[in-house]
């Protein structure tokens, strides 16, 4: 038997307004709710489940692999949307992307205060990259 990652629980204080972010930012969809639940799909059969819950929840992280032509697309529609972005995970490098491992990947938070990454390249797929690569200012990001 395979192991499969198929979907997650995604903690929020408004369902509907995480769920569109993140499908608007990433180009996909918001599916019809499940009962509590208002899911986001990605390419590969993942479901992020958006849950609107009155308690206290800790800052999760979620990392999408897209395609350099995604990212453009992606990182575009952050500029636009003027969502800050930055480089690194603890945002000492705002208005910047990172090349690491030989991609690219920016950072960004979502309205229910998720951490959300974008790469291009996964982690430690090319040994003879870099782990830490340049680091490149976005014209027009905040």
């Amino acid at each position: 038997m395979s192991v499969e990652f198929n979907h997650t629980i995604v903690l929020s204080r408004d369902r509907e307004k995480s769920a569109r972010f993140l499908a608007e930012i990433l180009g996909l969809e918001v599916g019809e709710p499940a009962g509590m639940f208002l899911p986001v799909t990605t390419a590969n059969g993942v479901t992020l489940d958006f849950a609107t819950v009155d308690i206290d929840f800790p800052m999760q992280h979620y990392a999408f692999l897209v395609s350099e032509e995604e990212f453009d697309q992606i990182l575009g529609r952050l500029v636009a949307a003027r969502v800050p972005i930055q480089a690194d995970p603890q945002g000492r490098q705002r208005r910047c992307i990172n090349r690491h491992d030989g991609g690219r990947g920016v950072y960004f938070m979502d309205p229910g205060g998720h951490g959300l990454e974008v790469i291009t390249v996964a982690y430690g797929a090319d040994p003879a990259s870099p782990l830490n690569g340049v680091i490149e200012e976005v014209p027009g990001a905040v």
